[in-house]
């Protein structure tokens, strides 16, 4: 983690530009050259090596290892391209205050309140300090229901609706063991919460699990809500595997994009991993709560085990669909902070961040998964999202690279502890200083509108942009109406830029002091325009 320990970026202390761009350039370059470096990056050696190119073969290069890195060179190509090292601004911790964004949903209202009976991080250590809850449940009461549920992660408010004002709620499961213990403390609290909309006559629970996990997760003191307990709710489980299935999954798929792709048996081979299988019950499950709180006008509350996987997988994705904000770059930022860094997603322990046991059981690409789902979302809806799919890209790339601090431990408790918003530069700092590189030339605004992805296998596709790209046998076709689109854009932008220029010098002459014309012709202003 060496973003932990490394001072802020300084936008202005790049080093070595001329030797970036020849890189990036792929000619003139020279292995006597200074590798380029970050601000608090060191050079801790170098030596000439032999790789092994599972796509070109054997190449002499020479590697240096950093502190931060490890960095190959050849004289051919470069093996590994250098992280993007673009001047940005250093302010991006800010784009998410809470407070905001809960005002910007109409909270807090006679039905829900903000509480900071979290602060300290002693009711839920893996929560964020500020937490919605009904305004009839006293933070003692929230005390009591925190004992009865997985890791103290009561039921507290994601996302209420603007007009029918139905609501989002997440937590993590019941503590029911195999004796079906039941706490009436939180039985009497989701019956609050259905309550803040008296419309409802049942709240509806989705458990992410398969109902059989569900029953075995007793055994280990944990369950699910019986219809026994809780009389004015509903329970529908949604089939989404654990995390260890989603690492084997994807396990699968490296298998069969790297080194090789074998064309001839490609379909079989894909079907094989059942990744698109798994991207098709996230979603399915997602659009199954998006409905049910747009369309069915009632409360849900979002659950797995301890509510920080795929709880944050499918909340997330809801509200990706219910929420225009949440699909423009700003709100999309927010959303990931929102609902997977302050709501405890555990980045260090499913991505591995500064753990040398790389065969960790806790390893598991959830968050990869969600933002797959986010670009199958953007395939089937192309004018719909402010961002395009560089924007995910780099958002991924950045998700292992632990260049941002924003990726870094597993909750929000242990990044104040670490000092991370002072010790480290956000990620969304880097994309913001350069948005128009990340949006979509054909967004089209629009409020209210609710997006049902078509979550069928038929129209589900491998990601290969961004799971194959680095073979250099898979060509990346740029889109061409996407790319005349954006020639296009660059020459309504230079026309713009001329015409104010002419108006500019139009003006200044208009302001010149009169000289004595010899005609009426002089005194009239000429303005010429070169379309």
């Amino acid at each position: 983690m060496a973003s932990a320990s490394t001072s802020k970026y300084n936008s202005h202390s790049l080093e070595n530009e001329s030797i970036k761009r020849t890189s990036r350039d792929g000619v003139n370059r020279d292995l006597t050259e200074a590798v380029p470096r970050l601000p608090g990056e060191t050079l801790i050696t170098d030596k000439e090596v032999i790789y092994i190119c599972p796509f070109n073969g054997p190449i002499k290069g020479r590697v240096y290892i950093t502190n931060y890195r490890l960095y190959l060179r050849s004289l051919e190509t470069p093996l590994f391209a250098f992280l993007n090292e673009e001047k940005f601004n250093v302010d991006g911790w800010t784009v998410y205050n809470p407070v905001e964004e809960y005002r910007r949903q109409g909270l807090p209202n006679h039905h829900w309140r903000i509480t900071f009976i979290n602060k300290c991080y002693e009711l839920c250590d893996t929560y964020p300090a500020l937490l919605v809850v009904p305004y009839r449940a006293s933070d003692d009461d929230l005390r009591r229901v925190a004992t009865f549920r997985s890791r103290n992660r009561i039921p507290v408010l994601s996302w209420i609706h603007p007009e029918n004002k139905t609501v989002i709620v997440r937590c993590s499961q019941p503590l029911v063991g195999m004796s079906g213990k039941r706490n009436k403390d939180d039985e009497k609290y989701l019956d609050v919460i259905r309550e803040t909309n008296k419309q409802i006559s049942k709240l509806t629970i989705y458990d992410a699990r398969p109902s059989v996990n569900a029953v075995a997760n007793k055994a280990t003191g944990g369950g699910y809500e019986s219809d026994d307990a809780y009389h004015n709710a509903e329970l529908f489980f949604l089939d989404i595997h654990n995390i260890h299935v989603m690492r084997e999954s994807l396990k699968k798929v490296k298998d069969i994009v790297y080194p090789n792709v074998e064309e001839s048996h490609w379909l079989s081979s894909l079907e094989s991993t059942h990744w698109l299988e798994h991207i098709k019950l996230v979603l399915t499950g997602a659009i199954q709560v998006a409905d049910k709180v747009s369309s069915g006008k009632s409360s849900v509350l979002v659950h797995c085990s301890d509510g920080w996987d795929r709880t944050a997988q499918l909340t997330s994705l809801a509200m990706l669909m219910l929420d225009s904000f949440y699909r423009s770059i700003e709100g999309f930022e927010i959303l990931v902070q929102k609902e997977w860094i302050s709501f405890g997603h555990k980045f260090a322990s499913r991505i591995g961040h500064g753990d040398k046991n790389h065969t960790d059981a806790d390893r598991s690409p959830i968050f990869l998964q969600f933002i797959d789902c986010v670009w199958q979302m953007s395939k089937q809806f192309p004018t719909a999202f402010e961002f395009n799919e560089q924007f995910l890209i780099i958002i991924l790339d950045h998700l292992y690279s632990c260049r941002f601090g924003t990726f870094l431990f597993n909750c929000e408790s242990a990044r104040e502890r670490q000092k991370v918003t002072e010790r480290t530069v956000s990620l969304w700092s880097l994309i913001n200083s350069n948005k128009e590189k990340f949006k979509n030339p054909f967004y089209t605004k629009e409020i209210n509108r609710v997006l049902y992805p078509v979550a069928s296998m038929r129209h589900l596709e491998l990601w290969v942009n961004y799971y194959i790209r680095w073979n250099p046998r898979i060509k990346q076709q740029p889109n061409p109406v996407e790319q005349r689109y954006m020639e296009l854009l660059a020459l309504r932008d230079e026309y713009i830029k001329r015409l104010e220029e002419l108006q500019l010098a139009n003006s200044a002459k208009l302001s010149d002091p009169p000289t004595s014309p010899s005609s009426p012709s002089q005194m009239m202003p000429h303005v010429q325009t070169h379309f």
